[in-house]
């Protein structure tokens, strides 16, 4: 093995690791939210600056290895992936942070009729099936599961355009519980920020195994 295909496999693991905390920051925040659990809604937060030091490191070591060893073709490609992939990890965890601190503003535990309204609980279960998928697709390279990740994209974006609807209802109705339903649909736009994080990552999934661009393309090609 060569001081590269070392290096590789390296960052690899590091970003195998970055999955492994952005998706527990997601669960967590989705138990928080369910259970009104203000202790782990503050554990989430407390977690977001050993996930920021990896980040840094992570795009440490993704520079060097472009600096030191001038990849080409494949390997290159994986690096560049790399520093994308652990951007938009990052970003999640940082969206899972912002559901935590909506969980400890209301006060309270949320109101299950608002919970079922808003689908909160089918947007976790998506959200967190993008990224255990993502998470998969890049452990094994698999390009057909990094594909079926834009499919439930599909599925989060639907739930918030919906949602907006069932704002806007509330609003019209004058229901006395505002707080509870703003806040409920800024944890649903945080979600659907994370499909498209994981959507992102997705596409550097692909990109590096198939050299195909997708950002700008259909999730087929």
């Amino acid at each position: 093995m060569t001081h590269l295909d070392s290096s590789i496999h390296q960052l690899k693991e590091s970003l195998i690791e970055m999955h492994r905390l952005v998706r527990m920051q997601v669960s967590k925040c989705r138990d928080a939210y369910a259970r009104f659990d203000t202790d782990l809604a503050r554990e989430v937060i407390s977690n977001e600056k050993h996930i920021n030091a990896l980040e840094l490191k992570i795009d440490r070591d993704c520079e060097n290895m472009l600096a030191l060893f001038n990849p080409v073709a494949v390997d290159l490609r994986f690096i560049l992936a790399a520093l994308k992939i652990n951007t938009n990890l990052e970003r999640t965890s940082d969206n899972a942070e912002g559901i935590a601190r909506y969980v400890l503003d209301l006060g309270k535990p949320f109101s299950e009729e608002i919970q079922k309204d808003y689908e909160v609980e089918e947007m976790f279960r998506v959200a967190i099936g993008m990224v255990d998928d993502a998470t998969e697709a890049f452990i094994h390279e698999d390009t057909a599961l990094a594909r079926k990740v834009f499919q439930k994209d599909d599925l989060l974006d639907a739930i918030n355009r919906k949602a907006t609807q069932t704002t806007l209802r509330y609003i019209a109705e004058n229901r006395p519980d505002s707080l509870h339903y703003l806040n409920t649909m800024s944890i649903i736009r945080k979600l659907e920020r994370v499909g498209d994080q994981t959507k992102n990552v997705g596409e550097e999934i692909i990109f590096y195994i198939e050299a195909k661009v997708l950002k700008h393309g259909s999730p087929n090609q």
